[in-house]
C-alpha cells in the first residue's frame, strides 16, 4: 500500500511545484513595462484601443460623429456647408477643416458637446442622451435612429477632449483633462490613487492590486518609434518635486502593481489545485477501497 501512496504523492508535488513556477511567469507577465526607460509599444497601443474603447461618455465630451450610408459613403455634412454643431443650436462645433482622401476638397469636423444634462443635440435626431454609454454603444444607439432615414448606415463616434490614460494598478482609465495646467498629483487624484481607490476594497486574494509609488511612468509621445519615459518615486521629496511635472494631453502614466507574490500566485493555481487534488483523493479513495476488498 504504501509502495503505492508514494510514487502517487512525488508525482502531486512535482505537479503543485510545476503549477507554481508557471504562475510566478503568468504574474511577471503581467507588469506591463519593465526597465526605467523601456516600453513595450504593441502592448502599450493595444492597450490603450481597450481602455479608449470602454471609456464612459460624459457631460462636457465633445463628440466627433461620422455618419455613413449604405455602409461606407460619407453622408454627414459632405460638403461643410451646413452649421452643425453651432453654438447656437445647443452643441459646439470646435476645430478647423481637415482634407479627406488628400484632394482638395474640405470636410469640416462635426464635433458636438455633451451637455451637463447628459444629451447630445445632433441633425435631423434632435437631441439624444449618451452619458453613460460606452463609444460602441453610442454607435450603436446613432446608428439605430439614423437607420430611420438612410439606408443601412454607419456611425462612428470619438472623443476629442484633451485626455491623459492612466494604466497599471489603478485599472485602464481615461482621465479628462479640465484644464492646461494639470500636474501628476492630480492625475492621480482623479484616478483615485495609485491603487485607484480600492486600498480599503481588496480582499485577501488580491483581487484589486495596490500600486507603487515609486514606480510611476509618465510616457509620452507613444506614437513614435522612441517615446519618451520619466520614472517618478513619490516616496521621495525629489520625486514629490517631480510630481508636479506639467501632464500634456495624451500622456500614459502607468503605476506599477505591486508585486503581492504569494496571494497572486495563490489566486492564479487555486483552482487547479483544488482540481489536482480532488483527482488524487479520488485516486486514494480508490486504492484503498479495493485493498480493503481484498
Amino acid at each position: 500500500m504504501q509502495a503505492i501512496l508514494k510514487p502517487n504523492l512525488l508525482r502531486l508535488f512535482i505537479i503543485l511545484f510545476a503549477l507554481s513556477f508557471y504562475s510566478c511567469r503568468s504574474y511577471n507577465q503581467n507588469i506591463m513595462f519593465r526597465g526605467e526607460g523601456s516600453v513595450n509599444l504593441d502592448k502599450l497601443k493595444q492597450s490603450l484601443a481597450n481602455v479608449e474603447r470602454n471609456y464612459i461618455i460624459q457631460p462636457n465630451d465633445y463628440l466627433d460623429v461620422r455618419v455613413y450610408t449604405n455602409k461606407g459613403e460619407r453622408i454627414f455634412d459632405p460638403n461643410g456647408e451646413l452649421p452643425f454643431g453651432a453654438p447656437g443650436g445647443g452643441a459646439s462645433q470646435r476645430g478647423g477643416n481637415r482634407t479627406s482622401g488628400g484632394q482638395n476638397n474640405q470636410i469640416s469636423n462635426s464635433q458636438f458637446l455633451v451637455q451637463y444634462d447628459g444629451r447630445i443635440k445632433l441633425p435631423m435626431v434632435d437631441y439624444v442622451k449618451v452619458t453613460g454609454l460606452t463609444l460602441l454603444q453610442a454607435d450603436s444607439l446613432l446608428q439605430t435612429l439614423y437607420a430611420t432615414y438612410y439606408v443601412d448606415p454607419f456611425v462612428t463616434t470619438q472623443v476629442t477632449n484633451n485626455r491623459v490614460f492612466v494604466l497599471g494598478s489603478p485599472g485602464g482609465q481615461v482621465i479628462p483633462m479640465t484644464n492646461d495646467n494639470m500636474n501628476l498629483l492630480e492625475v492621480i487624484a482623479l484616478a483615485g490613487g495609485v491603487d485607484g481607490g480600492r486600498s480599503g476594497g481588496g480582499t485577501a486574494l488580491g483581487q484589486s492590486r495596490f500600486g507603487r509609488a515609486d514606480k510611476i511612468k509618465i510616457i509620452r509621445n507613444y506614437m513614435d518609434h522612441d517615446p519618451i519615459v520619466q520614472v517618478v518615486d513619490l516616496t521621495t521629496i525629489a520625486g514629490l518635486k517631480q510630481a508636479s511635472l506639467h501632464i500634456e494631453p495624451n500622456d500614459v502614466i502607468y503605476i506599477e502593481p505591486n508585486q503581492r507574490l504569494f496571494f497572486e500566485v495563490f489566486r492564479e493555481i487555486a483552482p487547479i489545485v483544488s482540481t489536482v487534488l480532488g483527482t488524487a483523493s479520488a485516486i486514494i479513495t480508490t486504492v484503498l477501497l479495493v485493498n480493503n476488498l481484498k
